[in-house]
């Protein structure tokens, strides 16, 4: 495998992430006027503490919230291209990348004392966190097969 192939794979999973993106938002944002549900600011917060950044208001913090949720699809994305790489395709390749990334963010959330471990999420909390990142990888993996075939 060479360079140029890894980075196909990689530019291809960054695509698919950006369509992957697209669908979590439209789903959070359906879910939201169904629930009365507020926006997480959880994107902000993970930026915001590995950045060292604390912005001065309220649209600098939204600004956070809208780069970090964009850029971790995005990124992610990439994630699923080097999936791709390993042979893995289909389902089992959504169902890894889906796991990779929820288990990682729970991870992640956890060390930067954000969230509780998962098994002490609320019901509703963990459902939905389930349903959007499931929402996402299903759409990344069906658009990085589509660009990969």
């Amino acid at each position: 495998m060479n360079a140029g192939h890894v980075a196909g794979a990689l530019a291809k999973g960054a695509v698919a992430g950006v369509a992957g993106t697209v669908a979590m938002t439209a789903s959070e944002a359906i879910e939201m006027r169904l629930t009365g549900r507020e926006p997480s600011d959880v994107p902000a917060q993970v930026g915001e503490r590995l950045s060292g950044y604390a912005p001065s208001d309220e649209a600098g913090h939204e600004r956070v919230n809208t780069g970090v949720h964009w850029g971790h699809g995005v990124l992610n994305g990439s994630l699923r291209g080097l999936i791709g790489l390993t042979g893995a395709s289909g389902a089992a390749a959504t169902a890894l990348h889906f796991g990779a990334v929820w288990g990682t963010d729970a991870a992640l959330y956890r060390a930067l004392g954000i969230a509780p471990p998962p098994w002490a999420w609320e019901t509703a909390a963990l459902g939905t966190d389930v349903l959007h990142k499931g929402v996402y990888a299903v759409v990344t993996g069906l658009v990085y097969e589509r660009l990969d075939g």
